[in-house]
C-alpha cells in the first residue's frame, strides 16, 4: 500500500512539473503583449509578427474613458511580459493600475511619445490632452515607433525584423493617407464639416482639412446638456448640414436629440452612418484592423457628405 500511495504522489508530482516546465518554456518562446485599445493591439501585431502573442483588454464597442479593470483584467495584466497602453489620459479610469504594474514590469504610454507641441487640448481646457492620436497617421506613426523601440529593448535579437516590419507597415499607412486625401477631395469644400458625438475626430479632422465638432468634450465621461444640444442644432441649422454622426463606442441618444431638435426648427437631418472612433470593429472583420476601420470610417463620411 505504502509503495502505491508513493507511486500516486510521484506521478502527479511530475506531471506538474511537467506542465510547469510547458508553461515556462512556451512564455520564454514567445512573450505575452497586453495593450488597452486594438488600435495598439493590431500595431503590435503588425510590428512583432509572430515573434509575441498579443492581448487587447477592450474589445468592439467598449469605450476607453469609461473603462474600469476588470479582476480578470487584473490577472491578464499580471500575466503578460509588456504592457502598452495608449496614455494622455485615455483610459483614466487605469491609471493607478498602470502606476503599479510599471513597479514590476515594461509598461509604455505609447502617447506620451509624442512631442507636446504636436497634441491637441480641449478648447475649453487646454490643460486636458487630446488622447485620440491614432486618428492623425503621422502622428500615430510617432506612437508606433515607441512600440518598435520598446520591442527592441525586450527582444534585442529580433532588431533586424521588427524595424523591417515597421518600415512596411509605416509605407501602408502613408498608402493610406494617400488614398484618404484623394477620397476626401470628392465633398465640396462647404460641406466638409463633421458632427459627431465626441470630440473624436479633431487629429483627423486637421490631417484632412475637415471641420470636426463633437457634441460631448473629447472625453465620453464629460457631461452633455440641454445647452450644448442646442448649440449643434443651431450649427447644424445655420450651416444646413444634412447629416451627423453616431458613433460605434458611444450611445446614440445624444445625436438622436439633436436630429430632433433640428426636426422642430423645420430642418431635417440625417444618421450619416456609424464611424468607429474609441474602439474598433470585431476581430476577423476588415474594420477590426486599424486600416479596414479607418476606411471605413472615410467611406462613410465621404459618401454622406458629398
Amino acid at each position: 500500500m505504502k509503495k502505491i500511495l508513493f507511486l500516486f504522489i510521484t506521478t502527479i508530482l511530475l506531471v506538474g512539473c511537467s506542465n510547469n516546465t510547458e508553461r515556462s518554456s512556451d512564455k520564454e518562446g514567445k512573450p505575452l503583449v497586453i495593450t488597452t485599445t486594438g488600435q495598439i493591439a493590431d500595431a503590435v501585431k503588425e510590428i512583432a509578427g509572430d515573434l509575441v502573442e498579443v492581448k487587447s483588454l477592450m474589445g468592439p464597442g467598449v469605450d476607453p474613458h469609461l473603462y474600469k479593470a476588470t479582476q480578470g483584467d487584473l490577472q491578464t495584466l499580471e500575466e503578460g511580459d509588456i504592457i502598452f497602453y495608449n496614455g494622455l489620459h485615455l483610459e483614466g479610469k487605469m491609471s493607478d493600475v498602470f502606476e503599479k504594474m510599471e513597479k514590476e514590469k515594461t509598461v509604455r504610454g505609447i502617447g506620451e511619445a509624442i512631442p507636446k507641441d504636436r497634441i491637441l487640448s480641449n478648447e475649453e481646457n487646454p490643460d486636458l490632452a487630446d488622447p485620440h492620436i491614432w486618428f492623425g497617421i503621422e502622428i500615430w506613426q510617432i506612437a508606433l515607433e515607441e512600440i518598435t523601440k520598446t520591442l527592441i529593448e525586450e527582444l534585442p535579437d529580433q532588431k533586424d525584423t521588427f524595424v523591417k516590419n515597421e518600415q512596411a507597415y509605416f509605407q501602408k499607412l502613408a498608402d493610406l493617407s494617400d488614398w484618404t486625401a484623394s477620397r476626401i477631395s470628392e465633398i465640396p469644400e462647404k460641406q466638409r464639416i463633421l458632427i459627431t458625438a465626441h470630440d473624436a475626430f479633431h487629429y483627423f479632422g486637421n490631417s484632412v482639412g475637415l471641420d470636426v465638432r463633437g457634441l460631448q468634450g473629447i472625453s465620453t465621461d464629460s457631461e452633455y446638456g440641454l445647452k450644448d444640444i442646442q448649440n449643434v442644432v443651431d450649427f447644424l441649422v445655420e450651416n444646413n448640414i444634412k447629416a451627423v454622426f453616431v458613433e460605434s463606442s458611444v450611445s446614440d441618444k445624444a445625436m438622436k436629440a439633436v436630429i430632433e431638435g433640428a426636426k422642430e426648427k423645420g430642418h431635417t437631418i440625417q444618421i450619416g452612418g456609424e464611424l468607429y472612433s474609441d474602439a474598433m470593429g470585431a476581430e476577423g472583420t476588415e474594420e477590426g484592423t486599424y486600416i479596414g476601420m479607418y476606411k471605413h470610417n472615410v467611406n462613410t463620411i465621404v459618401d454622406s457628405l458629398k
